[in-house]
């Protein structure tokens, strides 16, 4: 598994703190950045992270904002991603089952450290179950007009 990993200025200590589960989970992952304190432009860094995922570069992408919201609505606008913003434990969980997610989105204003690593160990370690919830995410491709279903990865 590789996961890419990006924060805007407000979602530094999130970031950091989820690089260190990955560690400890012994995850590859590429770190995006940013490394400022100072205003930064989230599509920035959502988006090279989505492109990357849709092409198969890294299984999964993790982003992180001041609320998360920039980061998923940003994400969101690639083909092939399935960004999910969480802030609890039970959707990011079902949010791998039953929708394929492929890039978490989480908000540091919103969330603590210990709740931000909970919810990501929970996101990384949850498998799709399938079932019902391919046709439903086939749908989405469809409209979308990928080619090629993400599913087949699997």
């Amino acid at each position: 598994m590789k996961v890419l990993i990006a924060s805007d200025h407000g979602g530094l200590n999130i970031r950091k703190e989820i690089i260190t589960l990955l560690d400890e989970m012994s995850i590859v992952y590429e770190d995006l950045g940013c490394e400022c304190n100072s205003s930064v432009d989230y599509p920035d860094y959502a988006i090279p992270v989505a492109k990357r995922v849709a092409n198969r570069e890294a299984d999964f992408g993790i982003l992180i904002c001041g609320t998360g919201i920039g980061m998923s609505i940003a994400a969101n606008k690639v083909k092939g991603i399935r960004c999910a913003l969480v802030h609890d434990v039970f959707s990011a969980k079902m949010t791998r089952e039953h929708n394929d997610t492929n890039i978490l989105a989480m908000g540091e204003r919103v969330i603590g450290p210990g709740l931000a690593r909970e919810i990501t160990k929970t996101w990384l370690t949850t498998q799709f179950v399938g079932g019902r919830h391919e046709n439903r995410i086939g749908k989405i491709a469809e409209y979308e007009g990928v080619l090629e279903n993400s599913l087949e990865r699997k």
